[in-house]
């Protein structure tokens, strides 16, 4: 396998900064979520993709219990021990530490190393830049370690690490794809019973995404307030999390909820039923059941869930009005980053040209645009072939 650019990149400034060769590489990716926005820490069903888009880290044993890590994109580098990890604010490392901390809380002795980080995931784009690099940096103190790799409970660690680190109370969908996603498959998963199923996307599809280039930090924004009136509307209906609720239930106890509750309510319950059917519009490639349902997903999050902002309403409108675009929807958590549009695969050049000039004349700047295929989760190389 021919190494990717950035896997050449990090090996050559591994080489500069350390004074010799890296003896691992490790490459976690990013994703994009297909529908089943806000159901995951509701411990209802996903359907994202990993992208070829990935976060990358080269690096090699200490013999201490440091690790010190330069970031090529943010031309920094940081450090910090094992035997004394504490929060100093919310950079980067922030994430490798919360990483490092989980795992010793449960119990694994881990081995210091030093690294290089480079990635091509937008940050704070909704593509789970954050999640690529908590999966990745487990991956690597597993590796230097010699500990027993299991990607299930690496994700159920890394949701740990941003959950009580972090302070982003994310639920497992991200950590879960960029650690067990397949090439060429979306990732179905029940996050109640954290069982997934690997689905075949048809190839006459395409989802392109379509960054607006707002951005928003989580942990600063409205996302954790979502999740706290999602418990709430929980709480009213007498259940302990909405996974367990009915639109039966939501009807008949209309009065006991407060308007905000049962517009977060009413959201997720149809998020889940729209993820469900929209596995079989995957498989069997019909790209007109798939848009209605990307549509109808974008409409909620927008009305009844709040998290879109102008920017991704106006892009996600301009995607609907080219004829080869069956759907189009905001993906990530929202307040800002990309939608996603379902386009025919022989159309995909032609609706890019419309997006660019379109956009454009909008907003006066050119939209960043991504064609995606469906990656492979994290894996790792010590010499030139990635493995999972």
């Amino acid at each position: 396998m021919k190494p990717k650019p950035l896997q050449k990149k990090i090996t050559r400034s591994f080489e500069s900064i350390f004074q010799g060769k890296p003896t691992l590489i490790v490459r976690a990716p990013g994703r994009i979520n297909l529908i089943g926005e806000h159901t995951d820490y509701n411990n209802g069903f996903v359907l994202p993709m990993a992208i070829e888009q990935s976060l990358w880290i080269a690096l090699r044993p200490r013999t201490d219990r440091q690790v010190s890590i330069h970031s090529l994109d943010l031309k920094e580098r940081a450090a910090f021990s094992l035997d004394r990890i504490t929060k100093e604010g919310d950079t980067w490392i922030e994430f490798i530490k919360g990483v490092a901390w989980v795992m010793q809380n449960n119990d694994m002795v881990l081995t210091g190393w030093e690294g290089v980080i480079a990635s091509d995931i937008p940050v704070g784009a909704g593509l789970s830049s954050s999640a690529a690099l908590e999966i990745a940096s487990l991956r690597a103190f597993a590796e230097v370690s010699k500990l027993r790799w299991d990607g299930l409970y690496a994700a159920q660690l890394g949701q740990q690490a941003e959950n009580d680190w972090i302070g982003v109370k994310c639920g497992i969908m991200d950590q879960m794809v960029s650690s067990l996603a397949q090439l060429g498959r979306a990732f179905f998963l029940d996050c109640q019973s954290l069982k997934y199923d690997h689905i075949f996307i048809a190839p006459s599809l395409t989802f392109i995404v379509l960054d607006t280039t707002t951005r928003r930090v989580l942990h600063e924004s409205d996302y954790n307030e979502r999740r706290k009136e999602c418990e709430r509307a929980a709480n009213l209906l007498g259940v302990s999390t909405l996974r367990d609720a009915t639109p039966d239930m939501l009807t008949q106890k209309r009065q006991a909820l407060d308007e905000v509750s049962f517009r977060r309510a009413r959201h997720v319950l149809q998020e889940n039923k729209r993820v469900v059917e929209a596995v079989s519009g995957l498989m069997f490639g019909d790209g007109q059941l798939l848009g209605r349902l990307l549509n109808e997903s974008h409409a909620s999050l927008k009305d009844d869930f709040e998290v879109t902002n102008e920017a991704l309403d106006e892009i996600v409108s301009l995607a609907r009005e080219h004829k080869a675009c069956f759907g189009a929807r905001m993906t990530g958590a929202g307040f800002g980053g990309c939608a996603i549009a379902l386009v025919g695969t022989r159309d995909v050049q032609p609706f890019i040209k419309f997006m660019s000039e379109n956009y454009f004349q909008m907003n006066g700047q050119y939209p960043s645009i991504l064609i995606c295929s469906a990656g492979q989760g994290v894996g790792i190389s010590s010499q030139r072939r990635l493995t999972p």
